[in-house]
């Protein structure tokens, strides 16, 4: 097989990347690869804790599409034994436990959602139950003898429970070495995977060489904040934009993202090149661009990634309907009420938007209330709130709203 030039290679591997360790190494195994026309083995492991793919799991995703694409040997591991484990990462306490039914079950549909990115024909796909299960108690021991608990408390999530007292049960230490058993048990060449998983990736490298193996290299790409503009996409958090949300959904909770993230949305969830990055950044530093319409243009290019051209103009074109045109102000409240639906004067009783639900349901039979630009007819309205929606009550009041 022949591949690209090491530097044409090296060029897209780097594109969107935090840290590409060593760069030296991964050099010399692209050298070793064109020379012998044998595709490096490029890992990705995904514990299907929960499953929903987002945008925030795409990054990583699409930087693994690039190396199929590159010719390289892609593995995705569904990580249906470490995830009964559960990842200690960005943990205060201990993980509750999944049954390996559970785990696959999520593994499944993550295959399937997935393939909205990958090249399915290309892809090689592992449960890291095959091997793991397979070790005996004397194997885990020997795992476990390969790393101490020093190195185990240098990552931070470890050292903050032990200095404020919170319990870490044993299990949570295996789990970093599972992980890195994964790369043992394929030969990983490259390993992929989000910033806060740098601790586990490196430990992966020091077990790969405590079996005599070749250490991998590890590449992190950055994690992506969700909706709320604070924490991490999270669909716990509902601050997510799932792979498998409707057009519309996609669209709608993509105009919910705060101004401060159009940069980041701009290159990590649509990738564009480094020189239309910089443009927009100028444009909106002077005022050449408004904010709304480069946001406007990030949704559009988000559905067009998951749901074809067509989906994508249809929901510019909808938003354009109900929105631009609806003289809504860009500036809107955001509330989140943590549930799916609620009854129309319910909702604008707890928005504050009527200071009783008697005056609500008199604006309603006056027709005073809108969602989404449409007037909601009946007071018996119940109004589906799992995507976000412009409430209106009479002229000049607004809300978002969402679950």
């Amino acid at each position: 097989m022949t591949f690209p030039s090491v530097h044409e290679q090296l060029e897209i591997i780097k594109q969107h990347v935090v840290d590409l360790l060593p760069e030296d190494d991964v050099v010399r195994k692209l050298e070793r690869s064109r020379t012998t026309s044998t595709p490096l083995v490029i890992k990705l492991g995904l514990d299907p804790s929960r499953p929903d793919i987002h945008i925030g799991h795409a990054v990583v995703l699409t930087k693994l599409r690039q190396f199929q694409d590159l010719g390289h040997r892609v593995v995705l591991i569904i990580g249906d034994f470490t995830a009964t484990i559960g990842d200690p990462t960005g943990k205060s306490k201990t993980r509750p436990a999944l049954t390996l039914e559970e785990t696959r079950e999520n593994g499944r549909t993550y295959i399937e959602q997935a393939a909205k990115i990958l090249d399915a024909s290309k892809l090689e796909v592992r449960s890291n139950s095959e091997w793991l299960n397979a070790l005996t108690f004397k194997d885990v021991v020997n795992l476990s003898a390969k790393y101490t608990v020093a190195q185990l408390l240098e990552r931070d999530d470890f050292t903050k429970r032990f200095r404020g007292g919170e319990p870490i049960s044993v299990h949570e230490f295996l789990y970093p070495l599972s992980q890195a058993y994964d790369s043992v048990a394929i030969r990983a060449d490259i390993e992929l995977g989000g910033t806060d998983q740098k601790f586990n990736l490196l430990v992966g490298r020091e077990i790969m060489k405590a079996y005599g193996l070749e250490p991998q290299c590890i590449l992190t790409t950055p994690i992506l904040e969700g909706t709320d503009g604070v924490e991490k996409m999270s669909k716990s958090l509902d601050n997510y934009i799932g792979v498998t949300h409707s057009p519309r959904d996609m669209f709608g909770r993509t105009m919910s993202i705060p101004d401060t993230l159009l940069l980041r949305y701009l290159q990590y969830a649509c990738f564009a090149s480094s020189e239309e990055i910089s443009s927009v950044a100028e444009g909106l530093s002077n005022g050449t661009l408004h904010p709304r319409n480069v946001k406007v243009d990030i949704a559009r290019r988000i559905v067009k990634k998951y749901h074809g051209s067509d989906a994508a103009q249809a929901a510019v074109e909808e938003f354009e309907r109900v929105f631009v045109k609806k003289d809504i102000p860009d500036d809107i409240e955001s509330m989140s009420l943590g549930v799916d639906t609620m009854a129309i004067v319910d909702l604008l009783a707890a928005t504050g938007m009527v200071a009783t639900k008697s005056e609500g349901r008199r604006l309603v039979q006056q027709g005073g209330v809108q969602v989404d630009g449409v007037k909601v007819p009946s007071i018996d309205d119940v109004i589906d709130l799992t995507s976000p929606r412009i409430l209106r009550a009479g002229k000049l009041r607004f809300k978002r709203v969402s679950r």
